[in-house]
């Protein structure tokens, strides 16, 4: 789980930054300006969602029981929006003409003879990725270990016995996060 998602993760973001999509916004006089734009100037869909899956899958390990669940759908729920948001930027051209009107000044402006790269899919695979380590950790999350309970916060204190005793109950004490000063 731990590799699939570090891996989906990469790819997700490492697509995110690259062009996906390219064109020529023509220019008042008849000159013309190329246009590219990045999966993330197209939709933050598919960075911020594997932002999450790896927040994700660090919880997964600090976590038990329903809540390792809840982290597990979290994970899966990020990697659909990872292949929604490569989905989404696949076809999106709004993105590409509002970087032409940023570039020309000119609000009317869009892009033409758009070109698509293959970056969107390596974005979707990663999400698939990031899909099926969140299944798997809803299907196999309950058995795996957990933080042992030392990083947990105590229940409850037991009292503090009587200075003195042996030197080994001294250190026993210690060994249990106890004070035995009192």
């Amino acid at each position: 789980m731990l590799l699939l998602t570090a891996l989906g993760a990469t790819l997700v973001l490492t697509a995110a930054g690259r062009t996906w999509a390219e064109g020529i916004a023509p220019g008042s006089v008849g000159g013309r300006i190329a246009i590219s734009a990045s999966g993330s100037k197209l939709t933050g869909l598919p960075t911020g969602t594997a932002l999450v899956a790896m927040a994700a899958a660090v919880a997964v390990f600090a976590v038990r029981g329903r809540a390792r669940m809840l982290v597990g759908l979290l994970m899966a729920l990020a990697g659909i929006g990872a292949v929604a948001g490569a989905l989404i930027g696949r076809t999106e051209t709004a993105g590409l003409h509002d970087l032409a009107a940023g570039q020309l000044g000119l609000a009317s402006a869009h892009a033409e003879q758009i070109t698509r790269t293959g970056w969107p899919w390596v974005a979707l695979a990663g999400g698939l990725l990031l899909v099926v380590a969140g299944l798997l950790t809803l299907r196999f999350g309950r058995n795996w270990p957990a933080m042992g309970a030392r990083y947990e916060a105590p229940t409850r204190r037991r009292p503090a016995g009587p200075v003195g005793g042996s030197p080994a109950d001294l250190w026993k004490a210690l060994d249990r996060g106890e004070d035995p000063t009192g």
